[in-house]
């Protein structure tokens, strides 16, 4: 397997992964627990568990000095995207603001192209229109109602957030530091911020039921652990830009859920909204190799005839 597929199929777990966080962080709510309280325990968690991977690899917790800050940015960055999304499910259906966060992978584009000279294709603006009509049209309203303008700054402020820490986890400063020991350090400064917020007004809830602690281990595991570890794969591996245009598998993990685990109806418009997704998907990772599988699709057929062109004198 080479690392072009290598980071279509970690881009893939990240976004599938990091999906989940309505699925085990809703309940906490109901539970009376605040999002402080559940991200702080979500990344503690992380911590001890990418902690154990380093020292079952043999591996050692040392970075150097000029690593320091931009492992600090990035942690910030993380911690902030984390805050502002869970903050959001309190003003707006967790689905919503899900399918509102897939704005990143523009802003991802944006960045590259405004930054660092990285070429927009037709190709990739063309994937992100399908992918957006895609989201757009697994988007369920309540009956057309206007969202809460505070919801959806954060949600906004949340896409941000994750775009820069998508961009900047790809930077030269960071490329040397093994991928785990780079997320538990992210998480580690980000850890601080839920960490001065508590102390701050003191906030800090427990879950009111034991088997609650399943869904802060869940959170911990797969949209942390295995979304930003998978992440951070995925853009060495392939690029910010193609990573975050991926995460359109993000939104479809929730429409699994709601459908598979809540009885929500799967719809026409739901399927035609899936459909758009999977072909933004299949565009991006099949990229300029499209050319020459029509070029093998056309030699299947060699008697149809074939386009003259005009000779120029």
């Amino acid at each position: 397997m080479n690392n072009k597929t290598k980071g279509y199929l970690y881009g893939a777990v990240a976004a599938a992964t990091y999906g989940m966080n309505p699925l085990f962080a809703l309940p906490l709510y109901a539970d009376g627990m605040n999002a402080d309280s559940v991200l702080f325990f979500r990344y503690l968690l992380a911590l001890a568990i990418l902690g154990g991977m380093i020292k079952w690899r043999g591996r050692d917790f040392r970075v150097r000095k000029r690593e320091v800050f931009p492992l600090a940015a990035i942690g910030v960055l993380m911690a902030c995207s984390s805050l502002t999304l869970f903050l959001s499910y309190n003003y707006m259906a967790a689905g919503i603001a899900s399918t509102m966060l897939f704005v990143y992978p523009i802003l991802v584009a944006l960045i590259m192209a405004i930054c660092f000279r990285e070429k927009v294709t037709i190709l990739t603006a063309a994937c992100i229109a399908l992918a957006l009509l895609g989201i757009a049209m697994l988007y369920q309203g309540d009956g057309g109602e206007t969202l809460d303008p505070v919801g959806v700054a954060l949600v906004m402020a949340s896409a941000l957030s994750y775009a820069v820490y998508m961009v900047w986890v790809n930077r030269p400063s960071l490329r040397d530091i093994p991928t785990v020991k780079l997320t538990f350090y992210a998480l580690l400064f980000g850890l601080f911020v839920f960490l001065v917020r508590i102390g701050i007004d003191g906030s800090l809830l427990l879950p009111g039921h034991w088997y609650h602690w399943g869904n802060l281990v869940a959170l911990a595991v797969l949209p942390t652990a295995v979304s930003f570890v998978s992440t951070t794969k995925a853009v060495q591996f392939i690029g910010s830009t193609p990573t975050a245009i991926l995460g359109a598998l993000e939104p479809l993990t929730a429409v699994f859920f709601g459908v598979t685990i809540f009885g929500e109806p799967l719809t026409a418009r739901i399927v035609g909204g899936i459909l758009l997704i999977v072909l933004a998907v299949t565009l991006i990772i099949a990229g300029g190799r499209i050319g020459s599988y029509l070029v093998r699709f056309r030699k299947l057929f060699p008697k149809l005839p074939r386009i003259k062109r005009k000779k120029t004198v």
